[in-house]
């Protein structure tokens, strides 16, 4: 389920919650699910515990999971409000984004070419 790039430049931790975050998009994980434990999720990732533990801080502080002490981390029941908190955040940062690439004259046909590429399943290595 859980995969992680070891050659990727984004830190193990932020993979991890990241693809939590894909799942519960993707349905694969609902409200109120229960995640792996750190140690079965740090066994089947081959990475250290705390790298887990901290992925599932991250994700607590996101709003995707609630921990429950002696119980494990559970899927919140409003993931999706969080969801789309974030998904607004990111979304004014693209914004930001294409507001330099504007003042740095790129042509607003190369930005559509590149968000097709990325909407219609394409190639997602940007400009």
């Amino acid at each position: 389920m859980y995969q992680i790039d070891a050659m990727s430049r984004t830190p193990v931790y932020e993979q991890i919650a990241d693809m939590t975050e894909k799942l519960v998009l993707s349905g694969v994980l609902k409200p109120n699910d229960m995640l792996p434990s750190v140690r079965s999720l740090s066994a089947e990732l081959k990475t250290n515990p705390n790298t887990v533990q901290k992925a599932f801080t991250e994700l607590d502080f996101r709003g995707i999971v609630r921990t429950v002490p002696g119980r494990g981390c559970f899927i919140r029941p409003d993931v999706f409000d969080a969801l789309k908190k974030r998904a607004a955040a990111k979304l004014a940062e693209l914004c930001r984004l294409c507001r330099e690439i504007r003042a740095a004259g790129v042509p607003l046909e190369d930005i559509t070419t590149e968000i097709n590429k990325i909407y219609n399943g394409g190639e997602e290595n940007g400009l």
